[in-house]
């Protein structure tokens, strides 16, 4: 027999197979797509705050948003899993040293602000390719295919006449 954990897991892969879930913690200003139904129509509403809390538990994970509408604290819980949450965008992410952000409720203003993490770049380009390509060692047929290299050929072709 199957164990209750086993069939949750299952369930977790399934729906990971299906939708695209991305990637956030607690700190980050999410945008979350929620499904409305009104009547026969469908549509997706927006909401967008921080991250306060999350609960990683295989399918009842959940996380806690909390945004100020109209200069009041709203705090919405969203089950991770659920189909009612369409999109989850990363806004920001933040950098915070604690699991929970419950703090926050207390605070307005300027001291409810977190700082933005910057993610470092090593500086290497994956769009360059091993060999850099040259007008030279290219053949005819690539240069009357490729628009790029014909641009590249007309450039060099005007240098030269204005050279002469």
């Amino acid at each position: 027999m199957k164990n209750i954990e086993d069939v949750n897991k299952a369930a977790v892969k399934k729906i990971i197979a299906e939708k695209k879930i991305t990637d956030f913690s607690v700190g980050d200003t999410i945008k979350v797509g929620v499904k409305i139904v009104e009547g026969k129509r469908e549509r997706i509403q927006y909401f967008e705050g921080v991250c306060v809390s999350k609960k990683n538990r295989d399918i009842n994970s959940s996380f806690t948003v909390r945004k100020i509408s109209f200069g009041e604290g709203v705090e919405r819980t969203f089950a991770l899993f659920s189909p009612v949450v369409a999109s989850i965008k990363i806004i920001r992410t933040g950098k915070v040293r604690r699991a929970k952000l419950y703090y926050l409720r207390d605070r307005k203003g300027k001291s409810a602000r977190i700082a933005e993490k910057i993610k470092k770049r090593i500086g290497i380009d994956v769009s360059i390719k091993k060999e850099q390509m040259s007008v030279e060692n290219l053949s005819n047929e690539n240069i009357n295919n490729d628009p790029t290299v014909k641009s590249v050929e007309k450039k060099s072709t005007t240098e030269e006449s204005k050279k002469k």
